[in-house]
């Protein structure tokens, strides 16, 4: 079973790609907040984030938890049960200047998520884990890839819930919050165009010895 919730409508990846409604959603996947708090630790007018908050309702991407009496007011906090993925047909289709905000904001709040890890011991025990791999690979290969970084994904969430089982028995004794970042991309040569300047100067040097 999934445990992310699939955005299948294009109108609906459109309706995601705000850089701030992005930044939202990370945290509202770990804490619920309220707009007031989302808006003052942003740095951002509360009228903006009330406007992203709709929409991420009208997306049910979140929903509300409680209500608390302030001065006269009531406060609404909120919370997101499932991390959004977006399927690959709906990918596919979404366009290309959506694409880049998305993949911007989302490269944003990964840079923020590991330089705070970084600064604060978060690479430090023997069990974690950072690597960077170049492949070369066909797409039957690549096919392949996918859907194991895929079931990675489906099982990090299957085992999340499994834990928050155990932790709740023993009073949260050993909780550990794990940043997970998976990326599949087309990756261009080390030194772009070397393969081309390598077969430029082979020729070359055939020439003279032919000569």
């Amino acid at each position: 079973m999934t445990l992310y919730q699939q955005l299948q409508n294009p109108a609906l990846v459109r309706g995601f790609a705000h850089p701030l409604r992005a930044r939202m959603m990370s945290v509202l996947l770990e804490r619920e907040a309220s707009p007031k708090e989302l808006a003052d630790e942003f740095e951002t007018p509360l009228a903006n984030v009330a406007y992203h908050i709709q929409v991420l309702l009208k997306l049910e991407l979140i929903r509300l938890v409680r209500k608390t009496p302030r001065r006269g007011a009531v406060e609404h906090h909120y919370k997101a049960d499932h991390a959004a993925h977006i399927g690959d047909a709906v990918w596919g289709e979404t366009p290309g200047v959506v694409k880049e905000t998305m993949v911007s904001a989302a490269l944003a709040e990964v840079g923020r998520d590991v330089a705070d890890a970084a600064a604060t011991g978060g690479f430090d025990k023997k069990d974690m884990h950072l690597s960077r791999s170049r492949l070369v690979l066909d797409q039957m290969a690549w096919k392949e890839l996918a859907g194991l970084l895929e079931h990675a994904l489906n099982r990090g969430y299957e085992l999340e819930k499994e834990a928050a089982e155990r932790l709740k028995k023993n009073d949260h004794e050993g909780e550990r919050r794990a940043g997970v970042v998976m990326m599949l991309f087309d990756s261009l040569p080390s030194v772009p165009g070397a393969d081309a300047a390598k077969q430029s100067h082979g020729k070359k040097a055939r020439s003279k010895t032919t000569a």
